[in-house]
């Protein structure tokens, strides 16, 4: 043993001495020792987006079972993208000061609070409610150099998502107009009473890291949607795609489109609601739900669908702006939180997420309430957050969903690693308070574990695109491949 412990030491001196004279030479001596000690490191030779992208292709597999139909509503539009600050310079609106509005009523609204979010780096959608001047503004916008039409909606957008698993039906409710329609992909399967004459058309307007409009500057690359609405605002598809679903027989149902009803005002969205509330109760126990919520800025509202929606879907895809706003609705953890620093801090996520399930879902196993999972991302990494039992495959899960966030945002089929970073922690916490456990990132294995309770969380990083090509719909495509990669462990009824 000591002569052992003598030759380790004298070989240490002299592997040191050599470094000095020749720095090189170290790497060629380490690779003939055979003690553990002296083994080289694979991560000296590779940059940490390389062993994550590659421990993402080893690590990642489907799930046993695999869902054979999803039926996918009710929001659905065609996106035309364009830059903000170009377009609004064409609208001759002058840069100023940002202020946020729940409702846009003019272009002057409109101007505010697209450089309250730019400043921000942050994503918002709001509802315009003059149809006129949206119209012109819409046209201005297709007639912009540049600008791109694509398929919108978060509804339409996952049912894209999920059509490229050739294997998957999918069928898409919502409003789907002659544009829409002829962009669809031909897997999806959309009902003869969701296709309507008219088309609904959605501003985006999108802005890069960096970019500056007078004194705005955006610290990160992100869009702000704005659209005049009505189809999607009153979730009008709602009832024909529930109907449409004992025909179709799905496995699974994803449902998105309640921020909308948000625009329409007070009385519209509380008596809708409680009609969503009974369609959404008419759907069959054993076919899991999943919601994905989008921005939305009156409390009240979210209070409602918190109180009514959540504990009667199974599952839910949310972004840190909605989840601390879930909080601050709900009087819930770190809700005195008037905003995100920075990358969100993973304990106060984990928080957050932990006291959504314990008070609306089924955290407690005598709870009626459905909710056992929350997919939850954020631009630097996801959580999937699960009760014990119910789910299975979820660190695939969580690692698919992020690499699609890193290869999407570049425009591309797969990562490539000299275009995106790492911008995750690599050593946090489970929770903000005591009692807490200091976890740490292994880029070999990037899907950390820990549990609180009966609920377990999956994190992983995601390697961000440098220069991103379009972040528009990134949250419904990790949402739609968190769940292909989601395996539902029991039959128990939801």
């Amino acid at each position: 043993m000591w002569r052992k412990a003598s030759a380790a030491a004298l070989l240490a001196l002299a592997v040191g001495y050599f470094y000095h004279s020749s720095p090189d030479l170290p790497e060629q001596i380490l690779q003939y020792i055979s003690l553990p000690n002296f083994q080289s490191s694979s991560q000296s030779h590779n940059s940490l987006e390389q062993v994550i992208s590659a421990a993402w292709e080893n690590l990642i597999t489907l799930p046993t079972r695999q869902w054979s139909k999803v039926a996918v509503g009710v929001n659905a539009c065609v996106d035309v993208v364009v830059s903000g600050v170009g377009l609004l310079q064409a609208l001759a609106v002058d840069p100023g000061t940002g202020l946020d509005h729940e409702v846009l009523h003019s272009k002057e609204d409109l101007k505010e609070a697209f450089i309250h979010y730019m400043g921000r780096g942050a994503a918002a959608e709001r509802f315009f409610s003059d149809k006129e001047v949206f119209q012109r503004i819409a046209r201005a916008a297709a007639e912009y150099p540049g600008a791109k039409l694509y398929v919108g909606g978060n509804a339409a957008l996952i049912g894209q998502k999920l059509a490229t698993y050739p294997d998957l039906m999918v069928l898409l409710c919502g409003p789907v107009g002659p544009k829409l329609h002829e962009m669809l992909d031909e897997q999806i399967v959309v009902p003869p009473d969701s296709l309507q004459e008219t088309d609904e058309f959605h501003l985006i307007l999108e802005y890069k890291a960096g970019e500056q409009w007078g004194s705005t500057r955006a610290p990160q690359a992100n869009r702000f949607i704005f659209s005049h609405d009505v189809s999607n605002g009153e979730m009008s598809s709602l009832e024909t795609f529930v109907a449409s679903l004992e025909d179709f027989q799905p496995d699974l149902v994803v449902l998105s489109g309640l921020h909308m009803m948000e625009g329409q005002g007070r009385q519209l969205w509380e008596e809708r609601l409680k009609e969503a509330v009974s369609a959404i109760s008419d759907i069959r126990k054993d076919i899991p739900i999943h919601l994905e919520l989008a921005s939305m800025t009156d409390k009240d509202y979210m209070n409602s669908i918190m109180q009514e929606v959540l504990p009667i879907v199974s599952s839910i895809g949310l972004n840190e702006q909605e989840l601390l706003f879930l909080s601050q609705a709900g009087g819930g953890p770190h809700a005195d939180l008037a905003a995100w620093k920075g990358i969100p801090d993973v304990a106060r996520v984990s928080d957050i997420l932990l006291w959504i399930l314990e008070q609306h879902g089924r955290s407690d196993p005598s709870s009626e309430a459905e909710l056992t999972r929350i997919h939850f991302h954020t631009l630097a990494y996801h959580i999937l957050a699960t009760v014990d039992g119910y789910w299975g495959n979820q660190a695939s899960a969580v690692m698919a969903g992020a690499r699609v966030a890193s290869s999407q945002a570049c425009g591309l089929e797969s990562v490539d690693v000299s275009k995106v970073e790492l911008k995750a922690p690599l050593e946090f916490h489970s929770s903000h308070s005591e009692p807490r456990e200091k976890l740490s990132l292994n880029p070999a294995e990037p899907a950390a574990v820990w549990r609180r309770g009966n609920v377990t969380f999956h994190l992983t990083p995601v390697l961000v695109c440098k220069q991103p090509l379009r972040t528009v719909g990134l949250g419904d495509a990790i949402s739609a491949e968190g769940l292909v990669y989601s395996e539902l462990k029991t039959q128990q009824p939801f």
